[in-house]
């Protein structure tokens, strides 16, 4: 998703005259005596005067040179020891040792094994005890959020931070590269899109995610389990910021990062409900070879996953853009996307929303009653006409990228 730009410097504008201005200094009045010449006193003083802020001046700069080389030196160093360890991803995939034992991970708090000393740069590592007095022990009550990947409590640091705290259940292997994968992106990616990594704990067999608090929750539980609706305003704005966080992992990293598992639940509201996206546990990095192989194991979750990357087992980018597009209509209609209480037909959100979407007296009444008709009519035939251009999005997932810019 990334593409090397070369910026041409401007050129001076012309003045259409070639004149040179040359200075030429006046030479003091010199006075000779025995066949030597003699400077003035008042000139020797004013050479002096010169002289001593040029040598300060030079001083200054070579101090300022040795500091900046030795933090060069530094930053080298480190970068060196960082790309040294286990906790890089290269072209093709990430390289982190899933092979390592707890003990290995633990490594003095350090994820890097290779490198126990050195910590990712602006990541925290906790103890399991700073987690516990963080979430009162776990407590029942600190809990906001209990899914198949873990159990998220809200949790305050010792310097007062507010944070969400994501305990991992235990499901060796795979839970491991999932945790070193989230850990190893997160300390990588920096954007508004997206939800940061604060610190890890990766004490014994205990595997916890520190993350930026999210007062507001999940879109899954604004739009489908609270009975408070939310405004045609903020549910376009979720759409731009979604838009935004898929174009950056597409467009603005090398090589590309897919999501893989991109659903309401992993889009997270903050106070102001701008929508950052989290989970990365299944996400793709490059190409999808793994070692040489081709990778065909299908991963995400049940009608987010786009019809050619589940039969075949190809992931693209489209993948998440096909998963974007069931946002999409969760938002417009307020559905979830496999429904078995709702009438034959509309089992499938997908299935059921794409005829409508193409007539457009028929769109307006699959929008979200709880909205009661608080909408913009002339945003709703704009998104209509984009899904009906792009039919190919809902029978093959083959979703177009344009399907994110025309949000954008």
């Amino acid at each position: 998703m990334d593409a090397n730009t070369t910026a041409a410097a401007a050129a001076p504008a012309s003045t259409g005259k070639n004149n040179v201005y040359k200075h030429h200094p006046v030479e003091p009045q010199q006075h000779s005596h025995n066949g030597y010449n003699i400077v003035p006193s008042s000139s020797l003083s004013s050479l002096v005067i010169i002289l001593i802020p040029v040598v300060i001046i030079i001083l200054i700069l070579a101090l300022l040179v040795t500091i900046v080389m030795l933090r060069r030196l530094r930053f080298t160093k480190s970068r060196s020891n960082f790309n040294n360890s286990s906790c890089v991803f290269n072209a093709a995939h990430t390289t982190i040792d899933i092979n390592a034992s707890p003990a290995e991970i633990k490594g003095a708090g350090c994820l890097c094994g290779s490198m126990p000393q050195y910590k990712l740069r602006g990541v925290q590592v906790f103890t399991l005890k700073e987690m516990e007095m963080a979430t009162d022990k776990f407590s029942d009550a600190k809990m906001i959020g209990n899914g198949g990947c873990g159990v998220v409590y809200r949790g305050v640091l010792i310097d007062g931070t507010v944070v969400a705290i994501k305990m991992l259940r235990r499901e060796g292997r795979q839970r491991e590269r999932a945790f070193r994968l989230e850990v190893d992106l997160l300390s990588r990616l920096h954007s508004p899109y997206l939800v940061q990594l604060v610190g890890y704990c990766a004490d014994q067999n205990h595997r916890l995610l520190v993350l930026e608090y999210m007062p507001n929750a999940s879109l899954h539980k604004h739009l489908h389990q609270s009975r408070k609706t939310l405004s045609w305003g903020i549910r376009l704005r979720i759409a731009l910021d979604c838009a935004r966080a898929l174009e950056f992992l597409h467009e603005y990293t090398t090589p590309s990062i897919i999501h893989r598992n991109l659903k309401c639940s992993s889009i997270l509201l903050d106070q102001n409900f701008r929508a950052k996206v989290t989970g990365f546990g299944l996400a793709k990095i490059g190409s999808d070879k793994l070692d040489g192989l081709i990778s065909t194991r299908v991963l995400g979750t049940t009608g987010y996953l786009a019809p050619e990357y589940a039969s075949t087992g190809k992931l693209t980018t489209k993948s998440d853009v096909y998963s974007y597009g069931v946002i999409l209509l969760e938002l417009l209609t307020g559905r979830v996307p496999i429904d078995t209480n709702r009438p034959p037909g509309e089992h499938v959100l997908v299935s059921w929303a794409f005829p409508s979407l193409t007539n457009r007296d028929k769109v307006v009444e699959m929008v979200d009653p709880s909205l009661k008709g608080q909408y913009s009519r002339k945003d709703l035939i704009q998104v209509r006409l984009k899904f009906n251009n792009h039919s190919n999005w809902v029978y093959y997932g083959k979703g177009s990228q344009s399907l994110v810019s025309f949000v954008l």
